[in-house]
């Protein structure tokens, strides 16, 4: 289900190019085979979203919850064994005393925050780089063997590239 940038690339590197773990346990459809099993050990994935924006705590996790949008952007589902975890964080108040100062006077400290209305472009920034820290680990990684035998395989730079090129994402 990969897809970069619109493009279907799983479905042009197929695993008979790119062996999958999900294809090696559920055949080469990459789904269980009648009467099989569920799929119980579908990949997780983990995103931390960092900023310097000042917002606040509800904020962060109206931000976190837009990474999933990137993952599925991707092609990534949500499936029912996926153990998909989100998280951020802002430093955008970093002028604030330390908790275990006694803030002089009524013990009241200010904030800055963006309105709510102002956050879509870091909704947009957040989609747009979840997606592109999924790539970057894709073309980045090494071929690996883990727990279980379990081996993933990395995506050819060069076979990446002429799929982006041929549906017209990159000029070769």
């Amino acid at each position: 289900l990969l897809r970069i940038d619109g493009v279907p690339v799983g479905a042009e590197i197929r695993t008979d190019e790119v062996p999958s773990p999900r294809a090696t346990r559920h055949g080469a459809a990459g789904r269980p085979a009648e009467g099989a099993p569920a799929r119980e050990l579908d990949g997780s994935i983990i995103v931390i979203v960092a900023t310097d924006a000042p917002i606040l705590p509800h904020q962060c996790r109206r931000l976190a919850q837009r990474a999933s949008l990137g993952l599925a952007r991707m092609g990534g589902l949500g499936a029912t064994t996926s153990g998909d975890f989100f998280l951020c964080f802002s430093n955008g108040n970093r002028a604030l005393p330390p908790p275990e100062i006694e803030v002089p006077g009524p013990g009241v400290s200010s904030v800055r925050m963006l309105s709510d209305t102002s956050l879509d472009p870091l909704f947009e920034a957040t989609v747009e780089a979840t997606e592109e820290a999924i790539v970057n680990a894709l073309v980045a990684a090494e071929t690996m063997t883990g727990r279980d035998g379990n081996t993933a395989h990395r995506i050819p730079h060069d076979r990446l590239r002429e799929v982006m090129a041929r549906y017209g994402r990159l000029r070769v």
